[in-house]
């Protein structure tokens, strides 16, 4: 039969053909390298608590999540982000736990990198998880205050690198901490610990998971006078900016899915390596849908990561990623 379209000259489609040609062609490769995973900890032996709108995501005493993560490293992952589950008798308004040599989360990093070296530890520097009132911040007169809460935090960040952490992550959008949570660390002699700057952090629905999983909220107001506008993108390119002026190894954005062109706005600005975070209520999303049998898991998983891919994010922080691991595997 003669072709109706002889004239025609380019056809993408001849590219797609064949499965060897479309793996040929392909523009963006999801690897296990890309991944960082989660996890949550908690006070206690042999306890595991699944967080009801995290279905697969837990809670783990220490004991447990050391073998969480031994399977996490067996699987080709080579860090995990960590977030402590704190009792309400360790809170207070400064955030002072964060910091206790013996807390938690010093615990917990001292056990992982005894028990699984290879992996790389990344902390959360912020006060939600240890205040009172669920914010990031020392709250006075009903207002987050800013310089206080950064001197807070770098005794945080110090702590935690004196534990044993390769990276800390402030991710409680304060002005000017991640210049000041270097100096810190490099004066107490941690020169090698990195910073992963959350720094286009935004006000985003998209938390409430995550916050469940940590029983952080916050007991008043929002966190919209620190956090960023979800309306708003070169807001962005100046927090990252200041943020490497500051001294940060990486950036990242939070959430991911919502934000693909943040995602490639900041690729396009910096030369670092930029995370996204594939957040509780982006997980949460997609195994209620599957759940539900309306879509196929795991091709939606495999696609939504690799949009964050595409869109120029180096590394994605997500829950998926033990699970992701498998897949590729």
């Amino acid at each position: 039969m003669t072709s109706t379209n002889q004239n025609l000259t380019n056809r993408p489609r001849r590219l797609r053909r064949t499965p060897s040609l479309r793996r040929m062609v392909r523009e963006n490769q999801l690897t296990v390298n890309d991944l960082i995973y989660p996890v949550f900890v908690m006070e206690g032996e042999n306890q595991q608590e699944e967080i009801a709108s995290m279905p697969e995501i837990y809670r783990y005493s220490l004991d447990l999540l050391l073998k969480e993560i031994a399977d996490a490293a067996n699987l080709g992952i080579n860090a995990i982000a960590l977030f402590p589950l704190i009792s309400n008798d360790k809170k207070d308004n400064a955030g002072t736990e964060s910091y206790n040599p013996d807390g938690l989360v010093q615990r917990t990093i001292k056990a992982i990198k005894q028990e699984v070296p290879e992996i790389t530890v990344i902390t959360d520097v912020a006060l939600d998880p240890f205040s009172t009132y669920g914010h990031d911040g020392i709250v006075k007169d009903g207002k987050i205050i800013n310089d206080e809460t950064v001197e807070v935090l770098v005794k945080q960040a110090v702590s935690q690198a004196e534990a044993g952490a390769d990276i800390v992550a402030p991710s409680d959008m304060m002005d000017g901490r991640v210049g000041v949570i270097r100096k810190g660390l490099d004066a107490a002699g941690y020169f090698d610990v990195g910073i992963l700057a959350y720094s286009a952090k935004y006000a985003s629905a998209y938390y409430g998971p995550f916050r469940d999983a940590l029983e952080s909220a916050p007991q008043f107001g929002d966190k919209k006078t620190y956090q960023m506008n979800p309306a708003n993108s070169q807001e962005a390119i100046k927090e990252v900016a200041l943020d490497i002026a500051e001294g940060a190894d990486m950036v990242m954005v939070k959430p991911a899915l919502a934000y693909l062109d943040i995602i490639r706005r900041i690729k396009e600005y910096t030369n670092l390596p930029v995370a996204a975070y594939n957040v509780s209520g982006e997980y949460a999303m997609v195994k209620a849908a599957a759940q539900q049998g309306w879509i196929d898991e795991k091709k939606v998983v495999l696609e939504t990561l690799t949009s964050m891919k595409r869109a120029g994010a180096d590394l994605i922080l997500t829950y998926f990623a033990k699970q992701v691991a498998l897949m590729l595997k």
